[in-house]
């Protein structure tokens, strides 16, 4: 019986290193790292462009 409690707990401590670095992997990929976006790619940025400026504006 103990040796099968034991073969059990082995095989749990593999599973979660396995996850472990699976979602280590997951994290370090798109999420990690916030894409640059340039002012030619912000929509945002370039629907401000058809907008009259006000005479206060530099």
């Amino acid at each position: 019986m103990l040796k099968v409690l034991l073969v059990v707990a082995a095989i749990a401590v593999v599973v979660w290193v396995l996850v472990r670095l699976a979602l280590r992997r997951l994290d370090r990929g798109e999420a990690s790292r916030p894409r640059v976006i340039g002012p030619d790619d912000d929509p945002d940025f370039l629907r401000g462009l058809d907008r009259p400026r006000k005479p206060d504006d530099d």
